[in-house]
């Protein structure tokens, strides 16, 4: 289950519905919705196509509908993180810069794991998540994304504009697609 830890003062918050609450108040989303619904195999599968992804997104189509009619959401993709990702060091490298979006950015998280540092007033909040939990973090809010030890995640990607987003990661660079 999700884990929240304070850099500032090294807390730790593990209970779910505080986990929720303390979130909420900054516009976080943290929900779970499991992952007793889909096969292993399908969930473990890292190699994914095109009929993996519609089962993946078909199973959580409740969900994601509501999310998106609540949100204004439009679409929703896969992705895939792990040792398998071509050039993932690199990538990582990008996704571990602090930035913010002008959407929302959404996971579900599928299988694996990750953490996402994210500037709760004047402290980091590290929000590690993992198989079957939700998370959204608001337009605006400055924060980075960092694999955990377990080095794969597989989610599912909601976003407000087909293109999906672009990470801003200051007014002196130029915003590019990523984490």
């Amino acid at each position: 289950m999700a884990r929240l830890v304070f850099r500032n003062s090294g807390k730790v918050m593990e209970d779910t519905e505080e986990i929720k609450n303390f979130l909420s108040k900054y516009g976080v989303i943290y929900d779970v919705w499991g992952i007793d619904r889909l096969p292993e195999d399908v969930r473990k599968k890292y190699d994914i196509d095109e009929e993996n992804q519609k089962t993946i997104i078909e199973a959580y189509k409740p969900e994601l509908d509501e999310l998106k009619q609540k949100m204004g959401y439009i679409t929703e993709d896969i992705v895939v993180l792990s040792d398998k990702t071509p050039n993932l060091d690199a990538l990582m490298e990008k996704f571990k810069r602090e930035h913010h979006h002008i959407d929302d950015e959404v996971r579900f998280v599928v299988d694996g794991s990750g953490i996402f540092p994210v500037k709760i007033e004047d402290d980091i909040v590290d929000i590690h998540v993992e198989a079957g939990e939700l998370i959204v973090v608001p337009a605006g809010v400055r924060h980075w994304f960092e694999l955990d030890e377990n080095r794969k995640i597989k989610c599912i990607r909601v976003f407000k504009t087909p293109a999906g987003w672009e990470a801003i990661y200051n007014e002196n660079e130029k915003a590019t697609m990523g984490s």
